[in-house]
Formats: C-alpha cells, structure tokens, sequence
C-alpha cells in the first residue's frame, strides 16, 4: 500500500491524456515546440476540432503585430507584410508549403500516383513557386487595402477573420467520408476524423463572430459572414479537385485549404 509519501506513478506514455488533442494542434499547426508522447486517430481528431483555436491564438499574435506596425507609422502595405511574415514564421510556413506542393502536383498532369510523388519531394517546381507568389501578393495587397479603406483596426479584424476561417477550413478536409490519398502521413491520421456537425458548428460560430467582430471594426455586420462563406466555398471546391485527382487528401491538401480560404476572405473583405 502506497504512502503520502510515495512518489506518484509517472504516466503511461500509451495512454492518451485529457489535453493531448490541444496540444497536438498547437505543437503540429504552430512553432510552439509541444510534444505529445500519444497520439492516436482520436487525438488527431481532437487536434482538427481545436484547429480554429490555434488560428484564433496566431491571428491574434498576427494582428497585434500588424496594429503595432501602424501605429509605428509604418503604412499599410510594410504593415500587411510584417504581420503575414509573423504568421509564416509562427506556422513555420507550413501551410504555405502545403499550397505550394499541391500546386505542383495539380500542375504536373500526372496521375494520383505520380502527383502524390511530387508533392512528397522536397523540391519546389515552378507551379508552386507561381502559387506562392499569386497567394502572398494578394494576401498582402487585399491586407493593404483593407488598410486604407478601414483604418488599422479594420485591417486587424480582417486578417483575424480570415486565419481563422482558414484552420476552420482545415476541417473540411477531415469529415468524414473523405478519404486519405496515403496510408501513412498526417492526411491519414485526420481523415474522417471530424463529424460533419461539428464543421457546421464552427462555421456558424465563425460567422457570428465575423459579424460581431465586423461591426465593431467599421467593416460592416454583413461582409465578414459573406467572405467566410465565400472563402469556405473556395476550399470546398479545392478539396473536391484534389480529392479527384488524388484520391483523397494529404497534409498538403489542408494546407492548401487553409491558404486558399484565408486569400478568398482577405479579397472579400477589402472591397469597397
């Protein structure tokens, strides 16, 4: 029999802990260095359900850089480019690699199983190197925009809204029914993990929260709900493609997801 002195078992690094899901979204979709001893198709799954979470935590640290840069004086378009280069290193440009090896594998024209091998190179092709380009002019520009037509604040709330809507758009790719385009890798870890459900919750908790945030940010109650949908659209059509030309879906294709969603709302919101 154990006395209050005796030194508690450690734990069995076999057995999944309340917490393992959250701390591996943050460990796997951030530069935050956590380790999670246990990880299952459960814990992978809570970790896509706190996916909006993470994006919320990013967005945040995202716009705060981009408030300070304003206020510095610095003009909209340094300002957009400071605080998107914050959220590629607080990502590690993780999901800008995912849309970037997507992108070379839609654009090789080869079979699943040939688009599937180039993705997985560590090389980047001139597909990539195009779609990079594409997505971060525009992010920086519609950013920039946003900027000059709403103000400092304007811009924040836009660039909150659209990091998050992209980690939402995360869980599209990992309802179920569809499948992994892999049997190993992060995409067959997730796949079908997510209930339907529990994606239309975050998104109309996403699109409340747009509106309210819109609202007291001078964008309006009306656009922000408007780019997510627009945005969440974007992605569903992404999936829908690589899920026919691949077969289902790989961490790239969430990476591409959430880039192509925060891109559409960013465009969305700096419209007039």
């Amino acid at each position: 029999m154990s006395t209050p002195h005796d030194p508690a078992p450690p734990p069995d690094p076999a057995v999944p802990r309340p917490g393992d899901g959250l701390r591996l979204a943050f460990g796997t979709l951030s530069v935050l260095p956590v380790r999670v001893p246990y990880v299952d198709r459960a814990v992978a799954g809570r970790a896509m359900s706190a996916a909006p979470l993470v994006g919320l935590v990013l967005a945040g640290v995202a716009a705060g850089v981009l408030a300070v840069a304003s206020y510095a004086g610095t003009g909209p378009l340094v300002a957009a480019v400071l605080a998107l280069g914050a959220l590629a290193l607080l990502t590690r440009g993780l999901h800008l690699d995912g849309l970037a090896d997507v992108a070379d594998g839609l654009g090789s024209g080869k079979p699943a199983e040939g688009a599937l091998r180039i993705m997985k190179a560590s090389d980047i092709g001139p597909f990539g190197v195009l779609s990079l380009l594409f997505v971060l002019l525009a992010q920086a520009a519609a950013l920039t925009q946003a900027g000059a037509r709403h103000g400092a604040d304007g811009a924040a709330a836009a660039l909150v809204v659209a990091v998050v809507c992209g980690r939402v758009a995360i869980g599209l790719g990992c309802v179920r029914h569809v499948p992994a385009a892999r049997p190993g890798g992060l995409g067959a870890m997730v796949a079908g993990t997510l209930r339907p459900a529990t994606v239309a919750v975050f998104v109309v908790l996403l699109a409340g929260a747009a509106s309210g945030l819109g609202a007291a940010a001078e964008l309006g109650p009306v656009r922000p709900p408007v780019a997510v949908a627009a945005g969440l659209l974007a992605a569903t059509a992404l999936l829908w493609h690589t899920v026919r030309r691949f077969g289902g879906i790989t961490g790239d294709v969430l990476g591409a997801l959430a880039e192509t969603a925060t891109t559409t709302v960013l465009v969305v919101l700096s419209t007039a």
